[in-house]
């Protein structure tokens, strides 16, 4: 049975946002060789999004890579955009068949030009599809995510189309990644860590966060279930009172 048989629609969380951590510490628990727990961790993304998408989730963002992550090891990052595009690959099949949108946010001018091609053409392909959209973060930070929309608005001021004085919370809002999107409702990371490490930091303003000691490629979809229900279970105020959101239950 899907949770979404147990829970009403307006109790489940529109996007789901998740920081997929712990897969270098769960190639070592388990003696893998170097960088196998990456492969594992690629792996564990398949059951999630079909999971997702069958609850009735309207967007699903990962954390792929970071723009910290290209501080990491030539031969780690290396591996790391092999298996982005694996995945990319890997995943297409499973859109196609579920109709789900494939979408990437981050950076793009540090990745190579083949791996930019592949993205373009899986956006492309499944941009029509409305069951689900998966979004990829790939050389995607928070605080860059901001600046770039800044910077988007500096220039229409610089260029006399804007007034610095008519800018607010909500214009920069449309100039960030994802601005068409719901904001997210759950983060969720593993891994043992309890930091946002720079992950959506504007969309995720009033999200519902989760921390797991679980390693991501150990992470399954009973677990992820679990975490929905609890998040139907909390009282989202953003800003008002208990007492006003009561009252407001009851006049619905």
């Amino acid at each position: 049975m899907s949770i979404s048989d147990t829970l009403a629609p307006a109790l489940l969380p529109r996007h789901i946002a998740i920081i997929m951590d712990g897969n270098n510490r769960y190639g070592k628990v388990n003696n893998l060789g170097k960088g196998q727990g990456h492969v594992a961790g690629k792996d564990a993304l398949d059951p999630i999004v079909e999971y997702c998408v069958s609850t009735g989730i309207e967007v699903l963002t990962v954390f792929a890579f970071s723009s910290e992550n290209w501080q990491r090891p030539p031969t780690e990052v290396a591996l790391l955009m092999h298996l982005l595009s694996l995945t990319i690959n890997e995943q297409m099949p499973r859109m196609l068949k579920h109709h789900i949108r494939l979408r990437f946010i981050g950076d793009r001018s540090q990745l190579s030009d083949d791996l930019q091609v592949l993205m373009v053409d899986a956006e492309t392909k499944t941009a029509d599809f409305e069951a689900m959209t998966l979004v990829i973060a790939i050389s995607y930070g928070g605080q860059w995510d901001i600046a770039h929309a800044a910077k988007q608005l500096a220039q229409q001021v610089h260029e006399g189309q804007l007034r610095a004085e008519d800018i607010n919370k909500e214009m920069l809002g449309q100039y960030v990644q994802l601005a068409d999107a719901p904001a997210v409702d759950m983060l969720i990371r593993t891994g043992g860590e309890y930091r946002l490490s720079n992950f959506l930091l504007w969309q995720s303003a009033y999200a519902e966060l989760f921390f797991t000691q679980t390693l991501w490629p150990d992470f399954t979809v009973n677990e992820l279930a679990a975490m929905i229900e609890e998040f139907a279970q909390r009282q989202r105020r953003f800003g008002k009172t208990s007492e006003q959101i009561v009252t407001e239950q009851q006049d619905f």
